[in-house]
């Protein structure tokens, strides 16, 4: 690239800011946002700012493929080319193939999004395997399943800028999501009432016209009582129910049993909190902004089952002010969209094979929302060969020693792999247990296309810089892999013929009439939509109507309407008295990356646990205090350091997630010291439409610990 201004957007995260980047002799000297940009509206945080150049040029950031050289785990690497990286890899992907047959072969990436996904899921498929792992099922998969069930097709938080009522649930935007906190500032400052519910006091809960704590995991209580409300004031909208909603007298009925005094008792919430905030909802234009707090435990789906049916029901979706429906140009493709495509998919007789597809069918396999596998259940097939063996993975982009619960079960799995690759920026704890280690693009060297679905526009993402050293995309790393396998006869049909990212990109943009030239001149392109166009875009679901009685779950001998099952606290005792919240959000960090660099280090340097003062006072620990958590049931114990706040409640404690040191020994790098993944289980119980495991609302206790440990 010259010198110059260019206008691109950060795909650090799922936000996608829209970003200007400024390039002065082959070097970014600056990245900030793009005032201009429809989504954002000038919006930015620090992870694109600082975190993004600084990971790209590095001192240790990784430029060449590497072999192990010693044991496992070992630190002992060796440079080699790429020929002899994709050679090896060839050679002994083939190998397990031809031993154990493809479904022995997995991959592991974050997830659809982004056409990183894509392409994890397409090169598994050309080796005969629909066996690839995602995080979704902690993050955003509940959901992602409810509304892919319910027929909504829109995610959260859409049209704040005209809303009445933002409804924030389990959602800290300030630290997630620097354009929707904006947004709902902007929202306030002109009158729009704001309701949270969430049991921490947030940001976002500090200037709320109506803040709701409910105990952890009785969500689906509180806004059944809403729903209870708004059918029995008749504040639905009839017209939207009568046409366009399936099983709405089924609903109305589970409705009763949820009057707002039975919620009182099972949430906490005052029953007139509750009815005040149906109200204000009612009231409208009102949509819906939803945060991981009510996704990645056992009842997730069914939780947004119930505020998707108060979308639904209230008349908010697809409304000025409500909640935006996905809408793309007219011959455009997503990820998904590719991923479900007839003629990129594997016979059904194999893909309904992927694991975890026989337990939970609308997870995983053809009929899954990203039809990637059950995490849990491949990791069971690692370390025992059931239902049948996992013998080799390809891991691209994601840490998931750190990010998957239940740290050294995951790492016993990838130590047991005959064969492990791992496609990086730096050394992670993931890569430091590979066989091979292959150098990935950062976002600043990626050319992307995506949808933004808030626009809606089409964003892009600029490669102002040449890759540094020898970093590859993971397209081009997957291009190069398969015409090897297809020389040894591993390739039954190549699902990626695509020759280049350029190639990708505009086999999405397909007969939309956006061009790259377009769209590398704005940073994105708008589209003309059409709100509330029912008729016309239809819903998919068997009854082509908004199933608030789901005929897909009945079909599956599962709950059909949204349920409030008993949370994982409800056991309550004096060994374990507190309840553990997890997956708090942090401005420095996203989930595990960016924990080498000095300055986020800085700003943020340990994992913390924020605890009420009377808990504190009670188990004897001072603010800054190092204390050890325990999980019951839970497979160890974990590190993090004590900062008493009245923001959460007393009985309640909160952390983040993804902690791991790169000074610390390795392989592990802290893994199973500072990382509460330590202590949390993936073994189940399992929420029995995704899959996602109980990781927040847990019994814990908390002993003083001392200010250092091994980390091994």
């Amino acid at each position: 690239m010259r010198d110059g201004i260019y206008p691109s957007t950060c795909w650090e995260c799922s936000t996608t800011c829209g970003s200007l980047v400024t390039v002065r002799g082959g070097k970014v000297a600056k990245i900030g946002p793009n005032p201009d940009h429809p989504v954002s509206r000038g919006a930015f945080c620090v992870k694109g700012i600082r975190a993004l150049p600084e990971w790209t040029d590095q001192a240790d950031r990784i430029l060449h493929p590497m072999r192990r050289t010693g044991p496992r785990g070992s630190g002992a690497w060796q440079r080699i080319s790429w020929d002899e990286a994709l050679d090896e890899m060839a050679d002994r992907l083939a190998a397990v193939r031809k031993k154990h047959g493809p479904l022995a072969l997995a991959g592991a990436v974050s997830g659809a999004f982004f056409s990183r996904g894509a392409v994890m899921a397409l090169f598994m498929r050309s080796l005969g395997s629909p066996n690839w792992l995602i995080n979704q099922d902690l993050c955003g998969g509940c959901r992602g399943v409810s509304d892919r069930i319910t027929g909504l097709a829109m995610t959260g938080g859409e049209d704040i800028e005209r809303t009445n009522c933002a409804l924030v649930v389990g959602r800290n935007p300030q630290a997630a999501d620097p354009a929707q906190w904006m947004a709902l500032k902007r929202a306030k400052a002109r009158g729009a009432r704001v309701v949270v519910i969430d049991p921490v006091r947030t940001p976002a809960a500090g200037v709320a016209d109506l803040w709701l704590s409910p105990r952890p995991g009785t969500d689906a209580a509180l806004v059944l009582a809403m729903i209870h409300v708004l059918i029995s004031e008749n504040r639905y909208d009839r017209n939207i129910v009568d046409q366009w909603c399936h099983g709405f007298d089924a609903l109305a009925q589970r409705a009763v049993d949820y009057a707002p005094a039975v919620a009182a008792e099972i949430t906490g919430v005052p029953a007139e909190q509750i009815v005040a905030a149906a109200r204000l909802y009612a009231d409208g234009p009102s949509t819906f902004v939803s945060g991981h707090g009510i996704d990645a435990f056992s009842a997730g789906v069914q939780t947004f089952r119930a505020f998707h049916s108060l979308v639904a029901i209230s008349g908010n979706l697809d409304r000025p002010g409500g909640n935006l429906r996905i809408k793309k140009p007219p011959g455009f493709r997503t990820s998904m969209d590719l991923l479900h495509d007839p003629a990129f998919r594997l016979a059904d007789d194999v893909a309904r094979q992927t694991l975890g597809a026989e337990r939970f069918p609308l997870w995983a396999g053809s009929d899954g929302w990203q039809t990637a596998c059950h995490n849990p259940t491949v990791i069971e097939a690692i370390l025992t060969g059931k239902p049948y063996p996992v013998r080799a993975m390809y891991v691209s982009g994601v840490n998931i020693a750190v990010t998957y619960p239940d740290s050294r079960r995951t790492v016993a799995a990838l130590r047991a792999l005959d064969f492990l690759v791992v496609a990086t920026q730096t050394m992670t704890p993931t890569a430091a247990l590979a066989d091979v280690v292959l150098p990935k693009t950062t976002t600043l060297e990626e050319e992307e296309v995506s949808l933004q679905p808030g626009g809606p526009v089409v964003a892009y993402t600029n490669p102002v810089l040449p890759p540094r050293g020898e970093a590859r995309c993971d397209l081009a790393i997957a291009v190069d892999l398969i015409a090897r396998l297809m020389a040894r006869g591993a390739i039954d049909k190549n699902f990626l013929p695509w020759p280049d990212q350029r190639a990708f990109n505009e086999f999405f943009l397909g007969d939309s009439g956006i061009t790259i030239a377009q769209l590398a001149a704005e940073g994105y392109a708008a589209f003309p939509h059409a709100r509330g166009d029912f008729a016309v875009s239809g819903f998919a679901t068997p009854s082509g109507k908004i199933e608030l009685y789901s005929e897909t779950l009945a079909r599956l001998g599962l709950d059909p309407l949204p349920a409030c099952a008993p949370p994982p606290v409800a056991d309550a005792g004096s060994d374990f008295p507190l309840v553990l919240l997890t997956g708090a959000r942090e401005k420095t960090y996203h989930h595990s990356r960016f924990r080498e660099q000095a300055w986020a280090r800085k700003v943020s340097p340990a994992p913390i646990l924020r605890i009420h003062p009377d808990n504190a006072a009670t188990i004897g620990i001072a603010d800054g205090d190092w204390v050890e958590v325990e999980v019951k049931g839970g497979p160890g114990t974990c590190r993090l350091r004590a900062v008493l706040t009245g923001d959460v409640p007393v009985g309640v404690v909160s952390t983040g997630m993804g902690w791991w040191s790169p000074e610390a020994p390795g392989p592990e790098h802290g893994v199973f010291d500072i990382n509460i993944n330590a202590a949390v289980s993936y073994n189940g119980p399992w929420d029995p439409v995704s899959g996602s495991a109980d990781t927040r609302g847990l019994r814990c206790r908390i002993t003083k610990a001392a200010a250092q440990r091994a980390a091994g």
